[in-house]
């Protein structure tokens, strides 16, 4: 039998001949806390798992499986009858053999391993207390390291959970708890749901209730306990009146808009450690990363991303949970619109109202890369198994997935595309759906014919590039304005396009504003935009003004030179975030130096309002510096970063969060030793930027880049961790030791993640983090070779999310001279057999190095 991956094909076998009619899981967790229950020291901390599922089988006599990753299995039973673990058991699979046509009933008895992975039964210990704390975590395909089922998305069924914890703990499933004897806990049977979104929280967990009531126009009321937790130790951060607000607000808009209630009971969020997502859609109860609970101060783009969250997994419960795609090719059937409808339902029924700004600058940028990247592929993708689902909750799935619905809404008109929603739900309802489900109730809702659409942008790859062209008469009015279309050779589709061009002068105030806009239809390679013939010459114009299509915007040489000059007067905040999104792109496009994008960030960015895209103008600009411009330039262009950063803090509101992100990129780029003075001042008391309050997340932001320059040792790190004892202290604490500029560091670091599995995820990735810092480029070269020698074994041995981990985090991208692409290249020609998904890794990353060698070698020549 294959090991843990699950083919499509077998999927599609094994739902073409069972049906399942139910779950009943017992799960046994005293064994979390006190010494583990294994006489061997070197095995895993195990749980008994005890499983009945009741199924029917369409043929007597037929053989199939069922799925679980487990040490150990006591006891299998098929039908009463007794079947040998050894004989059936392979480690990952459960054969059975012989099934009755009709009702088949299989019982398992297992010892399931507790995760440090953040896959399947997580636990976590917090330093700060020693207290236990539990939560699972099974999509794609990880509930089967935790109960016996059958593994993919189309076998929904109902779950009846039975949870026996340790004295004191409170737990939480799907459904509501409905009795508690002793130490075990019963809940309530769910709706048919799959596998991978049921779900048991387990701890001593902070616990905050509230209720959401509805009335409907019927007279009928809905009334939703709601539920919010986090670990004790982060209670008194815990903002709970928020994060119930934000829930009511988006209960109110979906039952406004999508005439389903929701239908899962009660509705409790968990806040949990070491968590691997942003948060995962389990019906009933969504589960989230801690991080979303604010130790220290933040900005509002802080709390609109977990406003955006929120609603995004609420999104799912409709698209998704009640409506579930039948196997991972139609992923994108509940990420994309989950995606879409978090800002769609955050701009409308909550305070962050200038959401869209934040999906055109941030999202539509993680679209954008992924989609030229050379795995890049259509948003219906073509998923063979398992591996290729874990790796396609990407950029294209996800962002540009959102970004064509909202297209899609602009074509159908927002009517149709919500009436298509709620006819959608209705015939589908707990049932597995295919593209052409959702295609044919649009078309029934709008009258268009969705079959081309869809070819154009869910079927095909790749992103269009629109460039506007401009002729003036002799008066200097515009004589001709068109739009040209190219798409890359690779993927050479061109699309229908509904844009909108804005034309922008300079007033005599000195604002860059709009004065006129027309709406087209861009289709074909040329289309010329003859509303705007006639008006006077612009000194900005902008293709895709309002964002309503996906696409990369070029400019024409008189709007970039306007922009060198005035990007910061655009009074519009996101035509702002679209010319940047614009200059970004022609920066990792080689067609702008890197050192004129740090001109245009320190020229502009301390005007900019929006402190979303001010935070991203700080990445961008980090990035341009460390991978596009050239090495000859980054010690100058480091210097003018650092110090425009300084400048912008200075100038900046005292205790505003301009102030506060300025300081945080401040320390992200300090280069001298004056920037390090500074930032040991503040650190101890001796130096004040006035109206910052340096609070505990802030001071290891200070404490980072001392420890990566070798300006605070060991004993400096050990220090702060004892003043931040808590989990978030040791993340950072972890990230800290590992980036400081020592061989024997580097040394230890590689060796805890690569040589070793002791580590959790969560420390992993701050290991990880720590070990690849930009000043530590030759500190870092040996790493190369042994990158490419441990890839294949790391793959082969640690969890896919841990694999993952270390193959895109390791790999040596700050190398950035063809050496490193020429041993890219020859380890991707001596591995044509390695793991389809570990080539991906490695083929993205080649191409984010090539891309980087490009830019540079473009900013060498500015």
């Amino acid at each position: 039998m294959p090991g843990e991956n699950l083919s499509r094909d077998e999927a599609r076998e094994r739902a073409e001949l069972l049906t399942v009619d139910g779950y009943e899981v017992a799960l046994d967790l005293r064994s979390a806390v006190g010494e583990p229950d294994t006489g061997d020291e070197a095995g895993p901390r195990t749980f008994r798992s005890q499983t009945t599922i009741r199924f029917r089988a369409g043929r007597a006599g037929a053989s199939t499986f069922a799925d679980l990753i487990a040490p150990s299995v006591d006891a299998v039973s098929l039908n009463g009858k007794d079947l040998d673990p050894a004989a059936v058991f392979d480690g990952v699979r459960i054969a059975l053999e012989d099934l009755a046509e009709g009702e088949n009933v299989l019982v398992v008895d297992a010892r399931c391993a507790y995760s440090r992975t953040g896959e399947g039964m997580h636990r976590f210990v917090d330093p700060e207390d020693g207290e236990v704390y539990l939560y699972t975590q099974y999509e794609p395909a990880d509930a089967r390291r935790v109960f016996a089922n059958f593994e993919q998305p189309d076998l929904k069924a109902p779950y009846r959970f039975q949870v026996t914890a340790p004295e004191g703990w409170r737990v939480w499933s799907n459904g509501a708890q409905e009795s508690q004897e002793g130490e075990v806990h019963r809940f309530a049977e769910t709706l048919p749901i799959s596998t991978y979104i049921t779900v048991v929280v387990a701890g001593p967990y902070h616990y905050v209730s509230d209720h959401y009531t509805r009335t409907f126009d019927d007279g009928t009321k809905l009334d939703i306990p709601l539920g919010a937790m986090c670990r004790k130790g982060l209670a008194r951060h815990f903002d709970a009146d928020d994060v119930f607000l934000i829930t009511k607000q988006g209960l109110d808009f979906f039952h406004d808009n999508f005439d389903y209630p929701y239908p899962f009971g009660k509705y409790d969020q968990a806040f949990v450690p070491e968590y691997n997502l942003g948060a995962m859609e389990n019906p009933g109860l969504v589960t989230f990363r801690e991080e979303y609970i604010y130790r220290g101060k933040v900005t509002s783009a802080s709390y609109e991303r977990r406003a955006n969250v929120i609603l995004h997994e609420m999104a799912h419960m409709w698209f998704g949970d009640l409506v579930t795609m039948q196997w991972w090719d139609d992923l994108w059937l509940k990420e994309s619109f989950a995606d879409f409808m978090g800002t769609f339902s955050m701009v409308e029924a909550t305070r962050f109202a200038n959401g869209w700004i934040t999906f055109a600058n941030n999202r539509k940028a993680w679209a954008y890369r992924a989609d030229q990247l050379p795995s890049t592929h259509p948003i219906t993708a073509d998923i063979r198994d398992l591996e290729d689902a874990k790796l396609n909750f990407d950029g294209i799935t996800y962002a540009k997935g959102a970004s064509v619905l909202k297209q899609l809404v602009a074509y159908v008109g927002r009517d149709a595309f919500l009436e298509g929603a709620r006819r959608y739900f209705k015939q589908h309802a707990y049932g597995n759906t295919q593209l052409g489900d959702l295609l044919s109730v649009l078309a029934e809702t709008s009258g268009r014919d969705m079959s081309a659409w869809s070819r154009a942008w869910l079927q095909t790859a790749g992103v269009n590039v629109l460039t506007p062209a401009v002729t003036y008469d002799g008066e200097g009015r515009i004589a001709e304005l068109s739009v040209t279309q190219e798409a890359a050779a690779s993927h050479p589709e061109l699309r229908p396009h509904r844009v909108a061009v804005g034309l922008y002068h300079l007033s005599p105030e000195g604002t860059l504003v709009r004065y006129a806009r027309a709406e087209t239809d861009v289709a074909g390679e040329r289309t010329v935009v003859a509303e705007l013939a006639g008006r006077e010459k612009p000194d900005l114009v902008l293709v895709n003004d309002d964002d309503l299509t996906y696409c990369k915007v070029r400019l024409d040489e008189g709007s970039l030179a306007t922009l060198r000059e005035h990007l910061g007067d655009i009074t519009d905040p996101l035509a702002r975030a679209l010319c940047w999104s614009a200059l970004w792109n022609l920066t990792r496009d080689a067609l702008l130096p890197a050192r004129d994008f740090v001109a245009l960030v320190l020229a502009h960015a301390g005007r900019e309002s929006d402190i979303g895209v001010l935070q991203m103008l700080h990445a961008w600009a980090q990035s341009a510096l460390v991978h596009y411009a050239a090495p000859a330039w980054r010690e100058e262009g480091g210097r003018a970063l650092a110090e425009g950063a300084l400048a912008e803090l200075r100038r900046a509101e005292p205790g505003s969060e301009h102030q506060l992100t300025w300081a945080r990129f401040f320390a992200a780029v300090a280069a001298s030793d004056a920037d390090f003075q500074l930032l040991g001042g503040l650190l101890d008391g001796s130096a004040v930027v006035d109206g910052l309050d340096v609070d505990q997340e802030l001071r290891w932001a200070f404490l980072s880049p001392l420890a990566s320059h070798g300006k605070a040792d060991e004993a400096a790190v050990d220090a702060e961790l004892a003043r931040d004892d808590t989990a978030s202290g040791k993340r950072h604490h972890v990230r800290c030791l590992a980036s400081r500029p020592s061989a024997a560091v580097k040394a230890q670091a590689w060796a805890t993640v690569v040589e070793s599995d002791k580590l959790s995820n969560a420390l992993v990735g701050a290991t990880i983090a720590g070990f690849g810092q930009p000043s530590q480029r030759e500190l870092l070269a040996p790493y190369t070779a042994s990158y490419f020698e441990a890839i294949e074994r790391v793959w082969a041995e640690r969890s896919i999310q841990i694999g993952m981990d270390v193959v895109k985090g390791l790999f040596p991208g700050l190398q950035d001279d063809p050496a490193t692409l020429t041993a890219t290249d020859a380890w991707l020609a001596s591995h044509p057999d390695a793991a389809p998904a570990l080539r991906r890794l490695v083929l993205e990353a080649r191409d984010d190095l090539a891309r980087a060698l490009q830019g540079q070698e473009r900013d060498a020549a500015a």
